[in-house]
């Protein structure tokens, strides 16, 4: 036995990703490795909900088939949550559960909130002189994580989208005569990476063409034609004076916007105010049906829709990146034999490798320079119009997208995986409810 051994932890929290469940594989698979190390695999159900109720599931007992299914299915294999840890009860209940279960290695994979969570088990777990390793995995569709080139989850949503928009704008162009605007509504609270990424769906000699969009009155590219990101405040008179000009010389204008466009008095466009979620943040959903309104009270005789992908963009799996799976896993791995080795403290980060051939390379960054920061879309990349996106976004975005999977099928639709989720024994008493 090795003279330090124990038990594995892994959770999932927040939002899902069509990825999030290849990097849970990947922690599995890697563990399955340090049978000196690491005694048992088991997973917390609902994320630190679960953890906190003691909710575990051994993971060993999952079947090889079941294991590799989850490197193509959508959701939480685990379930998630997105509960916010501020009492001391609950690091110290969590720290018990630790003790209890002999925990010794923990993998948190999620977010900006995610991590400050594992960053604050991790600083109280020294503080009390527990022996834990703690090492969080990166997940969000967002791509909005500090100090990583990108996140997992990114690629396939960005592909995602850029699929729809390609596919809606045939369609568009077909009901269109110079009178009809889409718009179509993408997910991003503080970044644009998201409603960016939409740019991938035009022709590559549009792209080229789009250079010197913002200088010119000609807006012939192709779909989308406006872009609209939270980094830039929305001008409703500037939006209105593109859209007329795009129906110049267009069949129909396709507007993308982030859901966390904000106008100039810092108002999110057609947000619920009244409710937040358990973070605090304002519940978002409504700048499209906002731009849609706006449209059909300016313009006369113009039609206008709008559409919103909502979650069906982050559970598209069938439509995911090769490329994002496998960089999902390797975060996964990464992160095990970091903890292995002694690491603690700390989150696997992607690094590019080499200029002309796309490759990355894994490394540690501290969980206090990641927890609640936010990655802003470059200002570099944003046209000069503001209402557009800079070629050179795409030779960042496009090695991302890259490969399908081959799914399994059956009677027509993919096979996904369906943990059998063998509880593990309660060793604790029940802990209250909050």
């Amino acid at each position: 036995m090795s003279s330090f051994s124990g038990n594995l932890l892994v959770a999932q929290s927040g939002g899902p990703t069509p990825v999030i469940n290849a990097s849970l594989a990947g922690v599995i698979a890697e563990a399955l490795n340090h049978e000196d190390e690491i005694v048992e695999i088991l997973g917390g159900l609902n994320g630190i909900q679960g953890i906190l109720h003691e909710q575990l599931i051994d993971l060993a007992e999952e079947s090889q088939q079941t294991l590799r299914n989850l490197e193509h299915t959508p959701g939480a294999a685990l379930g998630t949550c997105r509960y916010k840890v501020k009492k001391q009860e609950d690091f110290d209940r969590i720290l018990q559960v630790f003790e209890a279960h002999n925990i010794r290695y923990f993998h948190y994979i999620g977010g900006n909130d995610s991590q400050d969570t594992a960053a604050k088990i991790d600083a109280l777990a020294k503080e009390r002189g527990y022996e834990l390793r703690v090492i969080g995995v990166p997940k969000t569709i967002d791509n909005d994580l500090p100090l990583t080139d990108h996140c997992p989850g990114y690629g396939s949503v960005a592909k995602h989208i850029a699929l729809t928009v390609r596919e809606m704008s045939l369609d568009n162009a077909a009901m269109g005569r110079n009178d009809f605007v889409s718009v179509l509504e993408v997910m991003g609270r503080n970044a644009g990476w998201l409603a960016a990424a939409s740019v991938l769906a035009q022709r590559q000699d549009k792209r080229d063409d789009s250079k010197n969009a913002a200088k010119n009155t000609h807006y012939s590219c192709s779909a989308p034609h406006i872009v609209l990101l939270p980094e830039v405040p929305f001008n409703a008179d500037n939006f209105i004076r593109r859209v007329e000009e795009v129906l110049k010389t267009n069949l129909h204008c396709f507007v993308v916007v982030s859901e966390g466009v904000q106008d100039e008095a810092g108002n999110f466009l057609g947000a619920d105010t009244t409710n937040t979620d358990a973070f605090g943040h304002a519940v978002l959903g409504g700048a499209g049906e906002y731009l849609r309104t706006l449209v059909e009270e300016r313009f006369s005789g113009v039609k206008a829709r709008a559409s919103k992908l909502g979650i069906a963009q982050r559970a598209a799996s069938h439509s995911a990146s090769k490329t994002d799976v496998e960089e999902a896993k390797l975060c996964g791995r990464e992160a095990v034999k970091a903890a292995v080795k002694g690491e603690s403290g700390k989150m696997v980060i992607m690094s590019r490798t080499g200029k002309e051939q796309y490759g990355v390379e894994t490394l540690l960054a501290p969980l206090a320079d990641i927890a609640n920061g936010v990655k802003a879309f470059p200002e570099k990349w944003i046209g000069e119009d503001k209402m557009s996106i800079h070629p050179d976004f795409a030779r960042y975005a496009l090695p991302l997208i890259q490969g399908e999977l081959q799914l399994p099928y059956e009677q027509g639709l993919p096979r996904y995986a369906e943990l059998s989720k063998k509880r593990v024994q309660r060793k604790l008493e029940a802990y209250p409810t909050a």
